[in-house]
């Protein structure tokens, strides 16, 4: 009796004893089968041991049955990072409360309030350092423009007040050489004028040498007459001379009317 006792407990108890393909088939109802294994065996132990039907049945009746599986709970479906509508709309699930925000990426998706406000402000941050950032440049890029335009006004200024010196150096230059240009030329006018003015240089009459039958009186040939008059003139002669002749002594023939010294000019 004990060892056929041992045996069933054990075929009943032994995992190794559900083997082969129908075990995967029965996987789902383990308590039922544990429950219908120690139920066979409590009745080969009676049957065994002697023991009545009534037994039997009462054995039998005291094991639990089991005819379905327990169902698994189901999961909850999670909510952060899937997509939303609206910017800033809320929704709570399972005591978590979860707004609508624009990530990072610029998705729209549910976060926890907490990452949520963490997302913003940083967001917040780096759109703040990008405009500062922006304002440096624009400021940084204004003032260069500013420094540009200035070098170049000044450089502007610098050429037209050379320009300028220039013009002016070029205009008294030549306003100096017109000058010595009209100088010279009123000098040679002048020159011009004064020789123009002068008169024609005289002969000096030379006095005759004795015995010429000329007048010693008279440089030049003035005969030796009566009376001389200048060829020409009003005077009646009877002697003539052509002048111009020079009184070198005594005019003693009223040839130089004047007194200048010369006759019959």
């Amino acid at each position: 009796m004990n060892t056929r006792k041992h045996t069933y407990r054990s075929r009943a108890e032994d995992p190794k004893a559900e083997t082969g393909p129908g075990r995967s088939a029965r996987g789902h109802g383990t308590k039922s089968g544990v429950a219908a294994a120690a139920a066979a065996a409590v009745v080969l132990l009676l049957t065994g041991c002697g023991g009545s039907p009534a037994s039997l049945s009462a054995a039998t009746a005291d094991e639990p049955t089991s005819t379905a599986a327990a169902s698994p709970t189901p999961s909850a479906t999670p909510i952060s990072g899937t997509s939303c509508g609206s910017v800033d709309s809320q929704k709570s699930a399972g005591g978590t409360t979860y707004i609508c925000t624009k990530d990072e990426a610029g998705a729209v998706v549910w976060l926890e309030a907490s990452k949520s406000r963490n997302v913003k402000e940083k967001l917040a941050a780096d759109a703040a350092a990008k405009a500062a950032a922006d304002k440096a440049a624009a400021d940084k890029a204004a003032a260069d423009k500013a420094a540009a335009d200035k070098a170049a006004a000044d450089k502007a200024a610098a050429d037209k007040a050379a320009a300028d010196a220039a013009a002016r150096e070029a205009a008294r230059q030549a306003a100096d050489a017109k000058a010595a240009q009209d100088a010279a030329a009123q000098a040679a006018a002048d020159a011009a004028a004064r020789a123009a003015a002068a008169p024609a240089p005289r002969a000096v009459p030379v006095a005759p040498p004795a015995g010429t039958g000329c007048d010693p009186n008279y440089s030049g040939c003035v005969p030796i007459a009566s009376d001389v008059d200048c060829a020409g003139g009003s005077g009646n002669g009877p002697a003539y001379v052509r002048g111009p002749v020079q009184v070198i002594g005594s005019d003693i023939y009223g040839l130089d009317r004047d007194g200048d010294g010369f006759g019959c000019e």
